[in-house]
């Protein structure tokens, strides 16, 4: 493991882990421990009181950051005629149909960050299940990637369109950002990404939905956010 700075350790001395921050607060500290060499992700992590394995319990959505991620992504989409041409002049990366879907499952091809498709390429994307399902990347019309709107979905995508969803520990991971980003756009993005996740709620829940949550980033600690002042 590589050695810490000095800077790095004398911050982590002064830092109490078991702390609860509210959001301006939790961002300064994140930056303020983000000293790797590359431009680190700040991410967040949000404990829900629900129960993925029931169908009324999920939570699943997408929504623009405002500020973008920080990342350019690839798009692939699926779509034949005038939508394959619609999307190539939306500016997706790859575009296709049969000869993608081959492509992924012949040679293990993942060379994109999202996927869109419309309705009528969902038997084809449909066999890709399983390969594209547990790296998040299968479409889906909750998240707006099951479309016949192909211009409106990349360019969401560009933007900063993030998706986000349980995991099977009912836990959301979201990015929202680089270390970059000045304190204010990263905030504006964290309160972007907790109005969706807020209006999510499932209404079969009873009780606490927001249990717990963190920010950090890549290579820094997690600093714990007081729930109790976001919403519950």
């Amino acid at each position: 493991m590589a050695k810490k700075s000095k800077r790095y350790s004398a911050i982590m001395e002064s830092f109490d882990k078991t702390q609860t921050y509210d959001v301006a607060e939790a961002v300064k500290n994140v930056k303020s421990f983000a000293n790797a060499k590359f431009d680190e992700t700040v991410e967040m992590h949000i404990r829900l009181g629900v129960d993925g394995r029931h169908a009324d319990q999920q939570v699943r959505g997408a929504t623009v950051l405002p500020h973008g991620t920080g990342k350019s992504k690839k798009v692939l989409v699926f779509a034949k005629g005038a939508k394959a041409e619609e999307a190539e002049a939306a500016g997706a990366d790859y575009v296709g149909a049969e000869d993608l879907a081959e492509k992924i499952q012949k040679e293990n091809w993942f060379d994109f960050d999202s996927v869109v498709a419309t309705p009528d390429m969902m038997g084809v994307v449909g066999r890709l299940g399983k390969v594209l399902g547990p790296k998040g990347l299968m479409p889906n019309p909750k998240a707006g990637t099951v479309t016949m709107d192909v211009t409106k979905a990349i360019s969401d995508i560009k933007a900063g369109k993030i998706e986000y969803r349980l995991d099977k520990t009912n836990i959301v991971h979201v990015p929202i950002g680089k270390a970059s980003f000045d304190e204010v756009k990263l905030e504006e993005n964290f309160r972007a990404i907790m109005d969706a996740i807020i209006k999510a709620r499932p209404s079969a829940l009873k009780g606490t939905y927001l249990k717990s949550m963190t920010l950090a980033a890549s290579m820094g600690p997690a600093v714990k956010l007081n729930t109790a002042k976001i919403g519950n």
